[in-house]
């Protein structure tokens, strides 16, 4: 566990020790840029760390044997192609996680500047979406890293066109990141009519290229198999704190604009995820959508300290709570054993 509380004292000293939260600042300080790529090295070094790292190994295996025209035809292809392309240059598995840690962590990295703590926010995100998603979840974890990338654009005044080209490169990682189209929808009231007749058709394109030929394989290994992912209710219930949060006190947390309406539709989906547990047979399917959610944890929560509490007192608040899930996950989840204990490259293999 040693190298998960590491991290996380990494973050919440560099949380306790930054400045005024609520003094917004451009771009990110040497000293976060520095923790990111320790943050990578360690999600990209580790060895046989993860519930799905069999799973990995045998999809590199396989792509090792094939072209790399052969990866455009695939499933999640842009990982494909990675795996490809580092095992022709006679890579190991490692290298993929490397590329697709730095891949998320600039994501992550990229987003957390936008927001007013930053060293907070990245903590928040040590202990389920560093940790269990990042370190578990490879594709998934690239996905979500261009959603996060894709929302810092938003954040600086990109278009919902834009956004989309963000949600494609997930995509090409992770079918589910079409999710991400749906979240930014309507963020705004001003060009409602073109947003909306632009989604529908990125969203028809998406299905086309990537959803249609895998949909009946997802209905049949998820749905109708009744899969359900254990912890699923309580890693919604997380997200249902921020959203919470946000729709109670979205004034007080600085939330306006199309911010507000952004942040809005992540606290509806939230909601919704939670009524899709008791109303889908497998919860398996919305823990795995519920991910892409994940950041409004970092948004609503980083912005606590200076408004709803006192910036000392917030601080602590979070990272306490923060502590909390990142023990409890650590001690009592059912599949933390896949998590432990950490090694890494060259060490481990």
């Amino acid at each position: 566990m040693f190298v998960y509380w590491l991290i996380f004292a990494i973050f919440a000293v560099g949380a306790l020790g930054q400045g005024d939260p609520t003094a917004r600042r451009r771009g990110a300080p040497v000293m976060l840029i520095l923790a990111a790529l320790l943050l990578a090295l360690v999600i990209g070094l580790r060895y046989q760390v993860g519930g799905d790292w069999g799973a990995y190994e045998r999809m590199f295996s396989i792509d090792g044997y094939q072209s790399l025209d052969d990866t455009l035809f695939v499933t999640d292809p842009a990982y494909h192609l990675i795996n490809t392309a580092v095992a022709k240059v006679g890579g190991e598995i490692w290298l993929v996680n490397l590329v697709c840690g730095l891949i998320f962590v600039w994501g992550l990295t990229r987003f957390a500047a936008t927001l007013p703590d930053r060293w907070l926010a990245m903590l928040v995100a040590v202990p389920y979406l560093i940790v269990v998603v990042a370190m578990g979840y490879t594709r998934q974890a690239v996905a979500i890293g261009l959603i996060m990338a894709g929302l810092a654009a938003i954040h600086r005044g990109a278009s919902i066109p834009r956004f989309s080209l963000y949600v494609l490169g997930a995509a090409l990682f992770h079918k589910t990141a079409v999710v991400g189209l749906l979240l930014v929808l309507l963020k705004g009231k001003r060009n409602l009519l073109i947003n909306l007749l632009f989604i529908l058709a990125a969203g028809f394109l998406l299905y086309d290229l990537l959803l249609e030929d895998s949909m009946d394989r997802l209905v049949e290994g998820y749905i109708e198999a009744e899969y359900g992912s254990q912890g699923a209710a309580i890693r919604v219930a997380m997200a249902i704190v921020p959203a919470t949060l946000f729709l109670l006190y979205r004034e007080r947390l600085g939330f306006h604009g199309e911010e507000a309406s952004l942040w809005r539709n992540f606290s509806i989906a939230a909601f919704g995820f939670l009524i899709l547990l008791f109303v889908l047979p497998s919860s398996t399917v919305v823990d795995r959508l519920a991910l892409y959610i994940l950041p409004l944890q970092l948004a609503v929560l980083s912005r606590v300290p200076g408004t709803l509490m006192s910036v000392g007192a917030g601080r602590v608040a979070i990272i306490a709570y923060s502590a909390l899930v990142l023990g409890v996950w650590l001690n009592y989840a059912a599949h933390a054993v896949y998590w432990l204990p950490y090694s890494f490259y060259p060490f481990g293999g």
